[in-house]
């Protein structure tokens, strides 16, 4: 069969007016994506409701992103089980519920089940959103419909700790969680509503449960965050049990993997791994998504710790970044099925590069203006090459693989925002000891600028105390700089090297073809 006879019969399960069905996936879209992000600065609030310490808190977070990442793979399975649109209505209502009962938590234990519940009901909310807006729209006009699947995607973690900062400040946390409970209820009827349902989308009869491979992703994917979680405290592999849990969650990977190669009826169809387009754009993926997610979380602490702003105004600084991603959106709908869209990921890839790079020269007497230009060049970045390597990634897919294959997509993009954050939470504290290990020495008598300024230090406290106590905390004031340089040195070297990643991957855009426009 010629490619396009299959694009002639794909076409006749096309929706007549794609459009309605962009309303529901999208505010569903925004909604799961931006919960993976409101909460963080509500976390201390919530810990402090709960007695719980910081490293307890933790698991808020952690187990909405593992009950999310396990059933990111099984969406497959689920929709032929259910049919797809009885299952995304389902996930977007146990979604909903689960996010009024977080509200509700009034221990750590109620907190992180619920948690469960919400991460179960929204890891099948990106997947079958991406495949259909993919399969809503003909091949030509793919790029357009992923334009406004970006706004979901790349902009709602930006707005996220913004409008939790602000929930949070001027309500209670709770409301971090019930602001989801009325977008959810629309965003089910609309789906209900509106939402295409072809034929080879709908409830199919003896699909059978791979519970052998979901029980190897489950124990891979728990172990795997655990490990994350838990290994810059415990020095990584110099601790026995970081060696356990990670040796466990690699057994367990490649038990997965090889189990959905050799035997029959299983979770996921990992043959779509021998499509290059797609391995090599979900490989580009997983390194924008540890990019974009570490950026996040690095950049509100830096603000926060070295420049002394608020929760709410290091939320507000990622404002430029979500103006640049609604740009980039525009550009996109405009030009995304004119322009070869490899041109269009080089320049997204190159302005996020340069945003990183920026960042990696800052210092602690820099003005706004400093923050708000690589904010808003990263996020025009993430919104220019983002949707069209997705777009690139599926394009040599049939219709009928779009499901599997949005779900193994979104599973690995899932683990590469894990592998971001962590990465960069070993990077500050290396990097810090690193730059105070190469100070420090500076530190001493031989050193005649730091011997003045103790002296000078020294000289204006002994105005309030004796004068040996003065000389103690004169020297002191000088290693508490060394430690916020040291820092800082560490911040920047951060930025640089996601900056840098980004430009590595441009050579990998060459291995597509040079994709089809309308003219």
């Amino acid at each position: 069969m010629s490619e396009q006879t299959i694009i002639e019969d794909e076409n006749k399960y096309l929706p007549e007016n794609p459009w309605l069905s962009c309303a529901p996936v999208l505010l569903a879209v925004f909604v799961f994506v931006m919960d993976g992000t409101i909460a963080n600065v509500a976390l201390p609030h919530m810990a402090g409701s709960f007695s719980a310490t910081r490293d307890e808190s933790i698991w808020i977070l952690t187990s909405y992103l593992i009950a999310s990442g396990i059933i990111i793979p099984s969406v497959d399975f689920f929709s032929k089980y259910f049919g797809r649109k009885n299952f995304y209505i389902i996930s977007i209502l146990l979604f909903t519920i689960a996010s009024f009962l977080c509200g509700t938590a009034k221990t750590l234990g109620q907190m992180v089940f619920y948690r469960i519940l919400q991460g179960a009901g929204g890891g099948g909310i990106v997947p079958l959103s991406q495949a259909i807006m993919m399969e809503s729209f003909p091949k030509e006009r793919r790029g357009t419909a992923m334009a406004l699947f970006g706004m979901g995607v790349i902009i709602a973690p930006i707005v996220g700790p913004m409008l939790g900062g602000w929930i949070t400040d001027n309500w209670t946390w709770p409301w971090v969680f019930y602001i989801n409970v009325p977008l959810g209820c629309v965003a089910a009827v609309l789906a209900k509503k509106f939402l295409f349902n072809p034929p080879y989308a709908q409830r199919q009869s003896g699909v059978k449960m791979d519970w052998f491979g979901f029980g190897l992703l489950t124990l891979w994917l728990i172990c795997l965050q655990v490990f994350f979680d838990k290994g810059n405290n415990a020095d990584w592999f110099n601790a026995t049990w970081i060696c356990w849990i990670f040796t466990i969650s690699c057994l367990a990977a490649i038990g997965f993997f090889v189990s959905q190669a050799v035997r029959k009826n299983t979770l996921v169809d990992i043959s779509v791994f021998k499509n290059k387009e797609f391995m090599v754009g979900t490989f580009i993926q997983v390194v924008m998504m540890a990019v974009l997610y570490s950026s996040v979380a690095i950049l509100p602490q830096f603000l926060q710790s070295m420049m002394g702003y608020t929760a709410f105004l290091s939320g507000l600084s990622m404002m430029p970044r979500g103006l640049g991603s609604l740009t980039a959106m525009v550009i996109c709908a405009l030009i995304a099925d004119i322009v070869d869209k490899r041109k269009m990921v080089i320049a997204g890839l190159s302005l996020i590069g340069i945003a990183g790079i920026s960042f990696g020269f800052l210092n602690l007497q820099i003005a706004t203006i400093n923050i708000m230009i690589p904010n808003y060049l990263m996020g025009m970045g993430m919104g220019l090459s983002m949707i069209p390597i997705i777009n690139l990634s599926m394009e040599t897919l049939s219709n009928s693989q779009m499901t599997n294959a949005s779900g193994l997509q979104n599973l690995f993009k899932n683990i590469g925002g894990a592998i971001g954050t962590s990465l960069v939470a070993t990077f500050l504290t290396r990097f810090a000891q690193v730059h105070q290990y190469m100070m420090v020495g500076k530190l001493s008598d031989l050193n005649p600028v730091f011997v003045q300024k103790i002296q000078a230090t020294t000289a204006a406290l002994s105005q309030y105390t004796s004068v040996d106590v003065a000389k103690y905390m004169a020297m002191y004031s000088q290693y508490g700089t060394l430690i916020k340089q040291s820092t800082l040195w560490a911040f920047m070297d951060s930025f640089r090297i996601f900056g840098l990643a980004c430009f590595l991957l441009i050579p990998l855009l060459f291995l597509f073809k040079k994709s089809k426009s309308r003219g």
